[in-house]
């Protein structure tokens, strides 16, 4: 069987029992609250508004109990909120102290936590709401520190800027969100009905609060409903790499320009997965050399179109915008390495179009590195370099600079293997994986390679590290310096677990970082206090070595060398 989770309205997660609760509990309460706040001072109330606030009282605490097993709620929040719904029309000589004090109450639990302007905005629009209501139900009376009309006309106003700051925090705009998603929808209420009510206000002073109660409930209703509606995700931006959540796991779309596309999954979303343009052909997300995760390879049509994920008979759809501009031209092999980078400054909460790739060229800081990873081999004196590089543009650059390097300290550079020489990797991720895991295995049926396996920086990635027992690699930063393991632990939570790349720290970090001097780090698979399950610790160790901020999974890195001057 297919369920079908396509969520074009940003709201699939709304619980729609749980949302209709909160909506008549809240709206009973401000009622009652506002009823019991202009609730005359002197003199009896007619038996019918007796009767309805006693009727508004009992709904509002019957409401809280049944709520109470649909939500998580405090007992104590909910004891409160019983005591104050009864106490209103029981207590009529403590009624104003009692609705002042059920009034906080809803303006707190309408707001779900919200700080700063979002709780005042919320106080002001729902004790507007409030006062409103109550002079629905009693009749305005007018004094000579109350007129019916101004009054109306002011709180109709306050009700349209409340309305208005929301619309501006919404963060929606003027697009197609507020037409075609529930979030959108209730912003537009709470715009819209308060110029209504206001217009009222306008034509028919005090009478249009009995006439106006209609609208500003239902504005009311919009507004608390804004608490528990997911806001909706932001439109894709055509060349700008989409990450998205709406099949309930991250899913990264990258360059999403016209034509070949990956979708890129985390190991934390499972197999079985495939992706696909809605209508057209679905391909299934299956891992690719040196990355993490699964890929899925998609053509997308230019402009918007429905990007289909399935995991096993769950479908979901993704809204994406190509665009008509051609993306950049990016080396297949090289995609996974593009998309991770890109990843980075989407972490970072920046939406920059992909125009360019790490693979399209050798940038000073790695050049640099390289250099000195060279001439702190030719120190240690190998035979020779066995030499792994590839057709990119930065991989033939590297190539060269490597060659230059050893020729001017007069060490050999070859394609072979032998067991007196130094593994150098300059390779994209897919060759490097391959070339690590050649290295791994010719290890284990011979001496080769004794003077070490030595990656290019961008190659620090799990599972290129992790092909073998030990690498090193010439880096300008200490990953386990406080910004690494901050970006770690940043991609990781954004997107399913997924470990950090050189090239998404880079883009995280952004332009303008100075760079540091080199130091030589070796990365391994090293458990360095191996225990049983069963066996007693000491307070405070660590026996998960899983754990967030990690640049190598199951693994470590550290220092080997001092700075290479």
């Amino acid at each position: 069987m297919e369920h079908d989770h396509s969520a074009p309205t940003g709201s699939s997660t709304v619980d729609v029992l749980a949302l209709v609760l909160r909506l008549a509990l809240l709206l009973a309460t401000a009622f009652l609250a506002g009823g019991g706040v202009l609730r005359p001072p002197v003199g009896d109330l007619p038996r019918t508004r007796k009767l309805v606030l006693y009727v508004l009282g009992g709904s509002s605490a019957l409401l809280a109990v049944v709520s109470a097993f649909a939500v998580d709620v405090t007992v104590v929040a909910l004891a409160i909120h019983v005591v104050l719904a009864v106490a209103v029309p029981v207590f009529p000589r403590a009624t104003r102290w009692t609705s002042a004090a059920l009034l906080v109450l809803v303006v707190l639990e309408t707001s779900l936590g919200g700080t700063g302007i979002e709780f005042a905005i919320d106080t002001v629009f729902v004790a507007g709401a409030a006062v409103w209501f109550g002079f629905a139900l009693h009749g305005p009376v007018s004094t000579s520190a109350i007129r019916p009309g101004p009054l109306a006309l002011t709180l109709g106003g306050l009700l349209v800027l409340a309305g208005a700051v929301r619309f501006g925090l919404s963060g929606l705009g003027f697009d197609r969100r507020l037409y075609t998603t529930l979030f959108g929808l209730a912003v537009l209420a709470v715009v819209v009905v308060p110029v209504v009510v206001s217009g009222l206000a306008v034509v028919l002073r005090g009478r249009a609060y009995r006439f106006g109660a209609a609208g500003v409930a239902l504005g009311f209703l919009a507004w608390s409903a804004l608490g528990a509606i997911p806001a909706p995700p932001p439109l894709p931006v055509p060349g700008v790499p989409l990450l998205a959540d709406e099949p309930g796991f991250p899913v990264l779309v990258s360059p999403q320009r016209p034509g070949h596309n990956l979708v890129h999954f985390p190991p934390s979303a499972g197999g079985d997965l495939a992706a696909g343009v809605r209508g057209g052909i679905i391909t299934k997300a299956v891992a690719r050399p040196g990355a993490e995760g699964t890929w899925a390879d998609v053509d997308l049509p230019p402009g918007r179109s429905g990007l289909e994920i399935r995991r096993g008979d769950t479908t979901s759809v993704v809204e994406v915008d190509a665009g008509s501009a051609p993306g950049p031209s990016i080396i297949d092999a090289d995609a996974p390495e593009c998309a991770s980078a890109a990843l980075g400054g989407l972490v970072a909460g920046r939406t920059d179009v992909l125009t360019a790739c790490p693979s399209d060229a050798l940038t000073p800081e790695d050049s640099g590195a390289l250099v000195k990873l060279v001439e702190f081999l030719a120190g240690r004196k190998p035979a020779a370099l066995t030499l792994v590089e590839d057709d990119s543009p930065r991989g033939i650059a590297a190539a060269k600079l490597v060659r230059d390097t050893a020729a001017r300290a007069g060490l050999a550079v070859r394609p072979d293997a032998g067991p007196d020489t130094a593994l150098v990797v300059v390779s994209g991720w897919a060759a490097g994986y391959t070339a690590m895991t050649r290295a791994a295995e010719l290890q284990r049926l011979e001496p080769t390679h004794q003077y070490g396996l030595y990656l290019a920086p961008w190659l620090l990635n799990g599972p290129i590290v992790n092909a073998v027992a030990s690498a090193s690699l010439p880096l300008r930063f200490d990953p386990r310096e406080s910004a690494a393991v901050g970006y770690a632990v940043a991609v990781g939570n954004r997107f399913g677990g997924e470990s950090p790349t050189l090239g998404g720290f880079r883009n995280w970090l952004g332009a303008g970082r100075p760079a540091a001097d080199v130091q030589i780090f070796a990365a391994a698979q090293v458990n360095a206090m191996p225990m049983y399950p069963t066996e007693p610790h000491a307070t405070g160790m660590v026996m998960d070595r899983d754990y967030a901020g990690q640049w190598v999974p199951d693994g470590t890195i550290v220092p080997i060398t001092a700075v290479l001057r």
